[in-house]
């Protein structure tokens, strides 16, 4: 068995405050003895004013948070997803970057986000995230001590082909951590999310962005934790804070040999 950890919370453009709230949630996770814990989609700023982005942020290497977080990692022993930052590539283009850090405080892996969020929802509301973004070209799958995670960022969940390249490069945990809008969230949400996870036979980690924010933009929260069967094990519906679950990590195995439909396509 396996501890997870999602986090909720409700960033803003003020980097210092948020960082000081993503440690505070991660050092709750680890009093709760968590083995993984997951931070939401751009946990460390959420503006869309584009100079802003470019001035507050940094590279990677330099990024606060997760000089931060690398410390908490070797210390404590964790495994720690910042579900996304945004950070400067080497083109010094900015990137919605996940980055996985292992137990002795080292960068194991890193996703940029592909698929932008480039809709239009209706004449109040639209979202232009390649206005801002270089978005990415690879997909990740990544080995844990329990098993191999496919890594993704919100958005992306609405591309099964990218989940099911996933699960045959023997992904059994998939990470979603997302600021899903309040308008597509009530419609799209758990659906979305339960389809991944029974069409893989894996389990979602979907830590959430939550609130009102700065910029006017409403986040619909409601972090999940799902298993390979679609059931809903753990959720934070509402405000900030943590949701967490002990997970089999055999499960995804069983159910795909009792209903074999990975291997047909």
């Amino acid at each position: 068995m396996m501890k997870v950890s999602c986090i909720q919370i409700c960033s803003n453009n003020n980097i210092k405050k948020n960082i000081q709230k993503v440690l505070y949630y991660i050092n709750q996770c680890i009093k709760k003895k968590s083995d993984f814990i997951l931070t939401p989609e751009t946990c460390s700023i959420m503006s869309s004013d584009n100079k802003e982005l470019l001035n507050k942020t940094t590279t990677m290497e330099k990024d606060e948070l997760v000089l931060e977080t690398k410390k908490a990692c070797a210390k404590y022993k964790k495994w720690i997803l910042l579900g996304s930052i945004v950070v400067k590539n080497k083109k010094k283009k900015l990137v919605n970057r996940s980055v996985l850090i292992n137990t002795k405080g080292k960068i194991e892996k890193y996703y940029d986000k592909i698929h932008m969020f480039d809709v239009n929802l209706s004449k109040r509301e639209k979202h232009l995230e390649s206005n801002s973004y270089s978005k990415g070209n690879k997909i990740e799958v990544v080995d844990l001590p329990w098993g191999k995670l496919g890594m993704s960022i919100c958005y992306d969940i609405r591309f099964p082909n990218m989940y099911r390249c996933m699960s045959k490069l023997g992904a059994k945990f998939i990470s979603v951590p997302s600021a899903f809008t309040v308008t597509t969230g009530k419609k799209h949400w758990h659906t979305l999310l339960k389809a991944r996870a029974i069409e893989n036979f894996c389990y979602i980690f979907a830590p959430a962005q939550y609130g009102l924010h700065h910029n006017g933009r409403k986040i619909f929260g409601h972090s999940l934790i799902i298993s390979p069967d679609g059931k809903i094990l753990s959720e934070l519906k509402t405000g900030e804070g943590v949701v967490s679950s002990k997970i089999d990590p055999s499960l995804p195995y069983k159910l795909r040999k009792s209903i074999p439909s990975l291997v047909v396509d």
